[in-house]
């Protein structure tokens, strides 16, 4: 199987919320994140649980847990591409304004890719 081309999501701003939120958790959960980012670059639509699951209306999620913190990475695909939209922590389900958020990066995205998608500050 071909590697899916991963990408991280951009506001109008330039800015990914993603890796804003990965910025800030503990050194432990970014390896981890990284590590389940390259999974999904290897697998795309064939990650699966534990690592990955679909939620809904073209919503996933990438799944880490340290300790009893759930972290989620939510993403969704365009085309060959996974979308990194941004990332949560939740206690029993991801909440429902976390998948909407995602909902809405996904229509912001598919409108315009080139212009959402995060390119490194030079």
């Amino acid at each position: 199987m071909p590697e899916t081309d991963v990408v991280f999501f951009a506001t109008d701003e330039g800015d990914s919320p993603a890796l804003a939120w990965i910025e800030g958790l503990p050194s432990k959960v970014q390896d981890k994140l990284i590590v389940k980012v390259e999974g999904l670059k290897e697998c795309g639509h064939e990650l699966r649980r534990p690592e990955a699951d679909y939620l809904r209306d073209g919503i996933y999620e990438l799944r880490v847990r340290l300790q009893s913190v759930h972290y989620r990475l939510l993403y969704f695909f365009n085309g060959k591409q996974a979308v990194i939209s941004h990332g949560c922590t939740k206690e029993s389900e991801v909440p429902a304004g976390e998948i909407s958020q995602a909902i809405r990066n996904k229509q912001v995205f598919d409108n315009n890719p080139v212009g959402h998608t995060y390119k490194e500050p030079k």
